[in-house]
């Protein structure tokens, strides 16, 4: 298949033979009333999921309250280990998980979906080997004091719908290491995947540990102003990260979260061309631009804009887009309607205020599905919807620019902050410049690149708090200082 999906999508080998079930205090639960879930590449449903109502809910937080402190009791030596089997009880199942993640987020089977729950065993380990340090501040005849780390209590976990295993991993996995039990809500555009590895996880620990509910975006509310939950971490718009501040504020719940980017990359007259094309072509289209972190702004010297602009069409319209099913599929479809009509809009208004698509474009009326074909738009500028707007789909607006201060200056003038990236052969200079951009995370000829012990976290308005790391696990902590007396 082409850029333009054109055919119909192939079937899945299997169906589910269990409905998914919600766990709660160890238990599954299977709910009459039920919601749709959707094929992407279909646009038409393909299974049923599990709805929480209220009642519910507080059933989930009771025991996941009642499991606190036995939990968090345990020695952390014990909890890593647990964390250990969980690892190979996902990896045990991963064509299930991969296979039902495809089918709801659309990604490649073969390759993204396989590629996401693999990282997410990888992830578990890695966390799993994480000790939180006891810090000696002084220890001398006046003393000693000392730093520690205790349990929070009970996290909700709120999970987006681009990679809803791997970012389930992300919140869970710290959150039990450090004592904590979990209520998990995944989105209700790919519950299946998130709920099948919960309870595949939820074997391996106690009762109440670890707990799911699934539903609409009320029961995230409901999570985030409840007075039994003390911490929230959510991954998604910003927006809904503000609304999830304003409920939790009540309590002052402790709040990490990881929100919108727009990330700028900012490519030097000296960078090689075909090498930053390569790079930029994955970090801004893999996951069919549906990444937090992906290289949403593409700012490129006048001197080089026209070559790698026109290399990087070259690879957007030689890609393969099809269904998540299909061997041949490299990209899938944009997960849910609400998203392709924005970014039609985007498009569109691209196009009538003199922007220019040397790949992909507006997809054709009446295809089957929710693909976008990926798309190099030029001859846009700051001030355009398609730029000062975070995309999350497989557009790349190509910005030219004359000064590299000035590419700066409009890297740096937005709102969001979660990272950004400067291509040179000098990198030096780049990382010069890269220490300039306003955001969280700035990678030199690399984006989006991450790893489970290096913080990873916005600026502005991408978010609060770091995840991953020691960094990370200590939000799921609360530091308490220790005094003692001198040594006798």
């Amino acid at each position: 298949m082409s850029n333009a999906a054109d055919t119909k999508p192939q079937s899945f080998a299997r169906e589910l033979d269990v409905p998914v079930a919600m766990i709660i205090d160890g238990a599954r639960i299977v709910t009459e009333t039920t919601f749709p879930v959707t094929d992407p590449a279909t646009g038409q449903p393909f299974a049923a999921s599990p709805v929480a109502d209220e009642a519910l809910v507080e059933q989930a937080i009771a025991a996941a309250r009642t499991a606190f402190a036995p939990w968090a009791a345990v020695p952390i030596e014990e909890r890593a280990a647990a964390l250990e089997r969980v690892a190979d009880a996902i990896e045990a199942r991963k064509p299930d998980i991969a296979e039902l993640l495809s089918r709801e987020q659309g990604k490649p089977a073969h390759s993204a979906a396989l590629g996401e729950v693999g990282g997410a065993v990888a992830w578990t380990r890695a966390t799993a080997k994480l000790r939180p340090p006891v810090e000696v501040l002084k220890d001398d005849e006046t003393g000693r004091v000392e730093v520690r780390r205790k349990p929070l209590g009970v996290v909700a976990s709120i999970t987006p719908w681009n990679y809803p295993v791997l970012i389930a991993i992300w919140h869970i996995v710290p959150a039990i290491l450090g004592g904590n039990t979990v209520v998990l809500k995944p989105s209700s555009g790919t519950p299946l995947s998130t709920l099948l590895m919960v309870e595949i996880m939820a074997k391996h620990l106690p009762a109440g540990v670890l707990n799911s509910v699934a539903g609409s975006g009320g029961l995230g509310a409901q999570l985030a102003a409840h007075p039994g939950i003390d911490k929230v971490v959510f991954t998604g718009s910003t927006p809904v990260g503000r609304d999830i501040m304003e409920r939790g504020a009540a309590n002052l719940k402790r709040l990490t979260l990881e929100l919108g980017g727009n990330d700028a990359a900012i490519v030097l007259p000296d960078a090689d061309i075909e090498a930053t094309a390569t790079k930029v072509f994955v970090k801004a289209f893999g996951n069919s631009g549906q990444t937090c972190a992906a290289i949403k702004r593409l700012y490129v010297h006048d001197s080089i804009y026209d070559a790698l602009a026109e290399r990087l069409a070259e690879m957007a319209r030689a890609a393969v887009m099809g269904p998540g099913c299909d061997p041949a599929s490299q990209f899938g479809p944009v997960q849910n309607a609400k998203q392709l009509a924005y970014l039609k809009g985007l498009a569109q208004d691209a196009l009538e205020k003199g922007g220019r698509f040397l790949s992909g474009g507006l997809p054709e009326e009446g295809q089957q599905g929710y693909f976008f074909p990926l798309t190099v738009v030029v001859d846009v500028a700051d001030g355009m919807a398609i730029v000062d707007d975070e995309q999350f789909g497989p557009i790349l607006p190509v910005i030219r620019y004359h000064d590299v201060e000035e590419a700066v200056r409009l890297a740096n003038a937005n709102e969001l902050g979660l990272g950004g990236s400067v291509w040179s052969s000098d990198t030096v200079e780049a990382a010069r410049l890269a220490g300039l951009l306003e955001c969280g995370s700035a990678w030199v000829n690399d984006h989006s690149t991450i790893s489970p012990d290096v913080p990873f976290g916005g600026a502005k308005q991408s978010g609060i708090g770091s995840e991953f790391g020691l960094h990370g696990l200590d939000e799921y902590m609360q530091l308490q200082t220790l005094r003692l007396p001198p040594a006798a």
